[in-house]
């Protein structure tokens, strides 16, 4: 049996019906970029992440870099994060030539911990990233009153989380701002590339959609030094539909992460593994369904082996990749976080997953620790 850890195509089979014609209608618009289609899937974004305003642009990457411009980060200001996590979350900080400064994580949630958050707050701090990562939400109200106190915006990534939420209110709807990627893989993807920032703040909004347009207001009459990142018609078009049975997607993947846990159970594999753990607070929408075992090399190739789809999510943390170097962290200042890099391996949990194909899953799990 094959089991891809991931199956777009199943999706997209199942609402070509509407996306065909979505794209042909785009097409025959002859209007590609920004418009508005894109901004009736921005109203349709902040009205689903509970904010005032939602500004579309090219990227997930984008939404974290453009948060960073308008709110005003500049060389030599820090910008504290996690550093189990994707690449751009950081390397958006140092493109504009500040610095990430990093906090561990939890070891259950693999979000940022706030225990470790108010240490590593000095006067040159200028914003806060926390990371809701693999589709659940950072322990936010920790996280905002730390900030608030000191009068520091928050940029939540949630580029892994969208319809996630905690204490009944969405990622993306608490922060300064929030970033979302519509990147093909998110549980809401297009077809290439695209980006929303959500905010409250109308005054940033503002700012935001002229940043994304080269920092322009009206053609030619540049107010602030921006860029090029606008989301385009085709994607939004693609989106909207999408957006219509995102919800529906979003259960269908909280129940195979119960399947998997019954599958689990079952099979005795609890002491063998881990799984994922939810907050009581937290609605968890799975981005990724992520496992932790000390043997994880041995069984990702086990698993790929047998026509199992899998991915390590992710093997090297920030503060040990080679281009941070500069920053001085050696091995063993952030343990949980080096911990986790060495044993998380991500399983299938897209929303046309069988019953059948978990079941093949958790057996082949069981085949490989049975032989060790």
């Amino acid at each position: 049996m094959n089991v891809p850890l991931l199956d777009l195509q199943a999706q997209f089979q199942s609402i070509r019906h509407e996306l065909l014609p979505s794209i042909e209608a785009v097409c025959e618009e002859q209007g590609f970029v920004l418009g508005p289609r894109v901004a009736c899937l921005e109203q349709a974004i902040g009205k689903y992440a509970g904010t005032a305003h939602a500004v579309g642009v090219a990227s997930g990457s984008d939404a974290l870099l453009l948060s960073l411009m308008a709110l005003g980060v500049e060389p030599g200001d820090e910008i504290v994060t996690t550093p189990f996590t994707f690449f751009s979350t950081t390397g958006v900080i140092s493109r504009l030539r500040a610095i990430p400064v990093f906090v561990d994580i939890q070891p259950d949630t693999f979000n940022l911990d706030p225990g470790q958050l108010a240490a590593a707050i000095t006067d040159r701090t200028k914003a806060i990233i926390p990371v809701h990562l693999f589709g659940q939400c950072a322990d936010m109200e920790k996280i905002i009153h730390i900030a608030m106190s000191r009068n520091i915006p928050v940029v939540e990534d949630a580029c892994q989380a969208i319809g996630a939420a905690r204490n009944g209110v969405r990622a993306g709807g608490v922060g300064t701002t929030g970033c979302f990627s519509f990147f093909p893989s998110k549980n809401l993807g297009g077809f290439g590339d695209g980006g929303m920032i959500t905010t409250h703040d109308e005054s940033l909004a503002d700012r935001l959609r002229a940043l994304r347009v080269h920092g322009s207001r009206s053609d030619y009459h540049h107010h602030l030094i921006g860029m090029n990142s606008r989301l385009d018609a085709l994607q939004a078009a693609v989106l909207q539909v999408k957006l219509k049975y995102l919800d529906q997607w979003t259960e269908k993947r909280r129940g195979n992460a119960k399947g998997y846990q019954r599958l689990f159970e079952r099979a005795g594999l609890l002491d063998r593994v881990t799984l994922p753990a939810v907050e009581q607070a937290n609605y968890h929408v799975y981005n990724q369904f992520t496992i932790r075992t000390s043997k994880r090399d041995q069984l990702s190739t086990y698993l790929t082996e047998h026509g199992i789809g899998n991915k390590i999510y992710y093997p090297v943390p920030l503060h040990l990749q080679e281009c941070y170097q500069v920053l001085g962290y050696e091995k063993g200042r952030f343990p949980v976080s080096e911990q986790a890099a060495q044993e998380v391996l991500s399983l299938p949990i897209y929303p046309e997953l069988s019953d059948e194909q978990q079941g093949y899953v958790v057996q082949t799990i069981k085949a490989f620790f049975d032989a060790c």
